[in-house]
């Protein structure tokens, strides 16, 4: 099945939104020590949907994101956008991107349509593009209110709505739900979702790994500046290898291993011996690393140690990001 926005390509048209092959930035400190926030990123995000930039906070996210705008300048590598060297080319594409990197700035005490309709005439856009950005972005009943009555999650909308004025076909947010309440986070959850069905590209960059797996068609994760996986979400979390199961110790009382939580431990001690990750939450273990689940209760069986529940335990992304980053560390420059 093609990917969103894949079956409305034209013919000759690229694959790739962004591609970067081997980028690298480094900064110095005030002390003169050298950082290196990105080093020898191969990033592809395909034309077409949604696609999560993730990581955790110093990962080099937004250094990343700034490269490729033009705002920071890469110490190696190579960056397309469309097709187009960027940032010698940028001129030649920028017409076709819309970013938020940093909070945009609207009057408080102007309306949200009469904020774009300014923003409209500043860059060249019609206004009859306002009514429709406050309607894609769920923001047409209250257009005529002051931008200072809006709720923060409303105003990430707008700052969306000012984006789509030139009708971009790729949509560059970074962190877009910080501070944002549940509510406010669900809001533009749906926005993104609904601008990747329309058949636009959003590269969206996030630590919360679990929101945006809600939302993305394609992944990219990175640690230290550094690709770790990519591609679809089900890929990156079917291609982990992990299996985790949660597991409950239920042995007679009488056992003569001793009560539930000696009987817990001994469990702990038999599976780490056969080579498994083991690790205690309340009254349950969760294992990682068996080829079967059945193999967990055959060798605790055998030690006669009986298991009254073995739940399999679906990976999300988070858990994968945990794993490749586990010898690591985190931690670095945004």
């Amino acid at each position: 099945m093609p990917r969103s926005g894949e079956a409305s390509r034209g013919v000759g048209m690229p694959d790739l939104a962004i591609r970067t092959q081997a980028l690298r930035k480094t900064y110095r400190t005030r002390r003169g020590k050298r950082v290196v926030a990105v080093q020898g990123l191969d990033l592809e995000v395909p034309v077409g949907g949604v696609h999560g930039f993730l990581g955790p906070n110093g990962s080099g996210k937004t250094t990343s994101i700034r490269m490729l705008l033009g705002l920071v300048r890469a110490d190696a590598g190579t960056m397309m956008v469309f097709d187009q060297v960027v940032p010698e080319h940028l001129p030649d594409v920028v017409g076709r991107v819309g970013a938020i990197v940093e909070s945009p700035k609207f009057f408080p005490t102007f309306s949200g349509r009469k904020n774009l309709e300014l923003l409209a005439d500043a860059i060249g856009a019609p206004r009859g593009r306002v009514g429709e950005v406050l309607e894609e972005t769920s923001l047409g009943e209250r257009g005529k209110d002051k931008f200072k009555t809006y709720s923060l999650g409303m105003k990430q909308r707008l700052a969306i709505a000012a984006t789509l004025l030139k009708e971009p076909e790729l949509l560059i947010f970074d962190e877009p739900t910080n501070g944002l309440d549940p509510a406010g986070i669900r809001e533009i959850r749906e926005t993104m979702r609904g601008l990747g069905e329309q058949g636009r590209t959003v590269l969206v960059s996030s630590h919360i790994l679990a929101e945006v797996e809600q939302v993305a068609d394609t992944v990219s994760i990175i640690g230290h500046g550094r690709l770790l996986a990519s591609g679809t979400v089900a890929e990156v979390i079917g291609g982990s290898g992990r299996t985790t199961v949660k597991v409950a110790i239920d042995s007679p009382i009488d056992s003569p291993l001793g009560d539930p939580a000696a009987q817990r431990e001994a469990a702990t001690r038999i599976l780490a011996a056969a080579g498994l990750t083991v690790r205690a939450e309340g009254n349950y273990l969760f294992v990682d690393g068996a080829e079967h689940p059945a193999d967990v209760t055959r060798r605790l069986a055998q030690q006669e140690l009986y298991v009254s529940e073995l739940i399999p335990v679906r990976a999300d992304l988070e858990s994968v990001f945990l794993e490749l980053t586990a010898d690591e560390g985190l931690g670095g420059t945004r």
